[in-house]
């Protein structure tokens, strides 16, 4: 929540990198600010341009925090990783009689914006509501990769009950799992670096609207100037990937 009190040389550290995040969501185009970390497309990490900032490094290394939690909220021997494996083993059973088959899941959990609320008074903004909504879906390149692997599991199914156990096991996810992420992402401190880069697209996307007629916007917004807000190390994406 910012409530934390910090020295003034920690405090000017974080106002820099607040600024530096709304820069570069103000330089760089929309559709340029994502990341991610299937590890089946390490072709399709994160943008280039974006990739060269902190912005984007920092929400690369949220993404990997997200798949973290994700991992240990369904960790079976922790009591809601418990409650996802009775309900997907109870699943199977009713699907296949057993649940001796493969209880793999390919399953992608991704963040997105969800309500925003911006109050303007002149030329000033502040935002009231931020809220960032947990999706899921089904990893359909995921699934592919792994099918007839015997260290799975899945050389004892046909692809079609791979897909059929997998959807079961997608909607125990976004019943038990999500909500609890979801309310992590939003609350949580581990994940106080992705709200932040949030709340400055969300300034940046209010300056480009609203004074989309100012000398700033005109020669800085969506032109890809990248001068200062450049990583000293760029190759760190790589790693976290």
């Amino acid at each position: 929540q910012g409530e934390t009190m910090l020295p003034d040389d920690i405090k000017n550290e974080e106002y820099t990198k607040l600024i530096k995040y709304f820069l570069a969501a103000l330089t760089l185009p929309e559709q340029d600010m994502w990341v991610n970390l299937s590890p089946y497309e390490h072709d399709r990490i994160i943008p280039d341009n974006f990739g060269q900032t902190e912005m984007g490094r920092d929400l690369l290394s949220q993404d990997y925090i997200l798949k973290q939690l994700t991992a240990s909220l369904i960790y079976p021997e922790e009591e809601l990783g418990q409650k996802f494996w009775d309900r997907v083993q109870k699943r199977a059973l009713e699907l296949y009689g057993t649940v001796d088959v493969p209880l793999n899941t390919f399953n992608k959990v991704w963040i997105v914006p969800d309500q925003v609320i911006v109050y303007e008074k002149d030329s000033t903004a502040w935002i009231l509501t931020s809220h960032l909504k947990v999706m899921l879906e089904q990893d359909y390149k995921a699934m592919i990769n792994n099918l007839n692997k015997d260290i799975l599991g899945t050389d004892r199914l046909a692809q079609d009950q791979v897909q059929e156990l997998t959807a079961a096991a997608s909607q125990v996810v976004r019943e038990v799992v999500i909500p609890e992420i979801e309310k992590e992402v939003n609350e949580g401190r581990n994940f106080a670096l992705l709200r932040q880069i949030y709340q400055s697209m969300i300034l940046a996307t209010w300056y480009k609207r609203a004074l989309k007629d100012s000398l700033l916007a005109k020669v800085y917004a969506d032109k890809n100037k990248l001068m200062g807000l450049n990583l000293d190390h760029p190759a760190v994406n790589q790693r976290i990937y």
